[in-house]
């Protein structure tokens, strides 16, 4: 893309200002704007990841039958952070 973006920042008098008040030394609004539009885009893709796998656990379940509730997946959840636990207390 070689077009040069404006972001719309830039035209909100307030805004701009506002964000100005928050930037860190040696930041600039644009360094601000990058940043934000970066951790956006890892954000959504993030999202998009975590729903494919819930979709793909729904399938699995609807192939195999094989269905957890939330109180087994705790219980499971459970047993690792227990057994963790002792292995740390074992080692000290």
């Amino acid at each position: 893309m070689n077009e040069t973006v404006k972001p719309a920042v830039i035209d909100d008098a307030e805004f701009l200002a506002a964000a100005e008040d928050v930037l860190r030394e040696g930041e600039t609004v644009a360094d601000l704007i990058d940043r934000s539009a970066r951790a956006e885009v890892e954000r959504r893709k993030d999202q998009a990841a975590f729903i494919a796998r819930g979709l793909a656990a729904r399938e699995e379940m609807a192939r195999t039958g094989v269905y957890y509730t939330t109180e087994d997946v705790l219980g499971m959840m459970r047993e690792i952070r227990d057994e963790a636990k002792g292995k740390v207390a074992k080692a000290r």
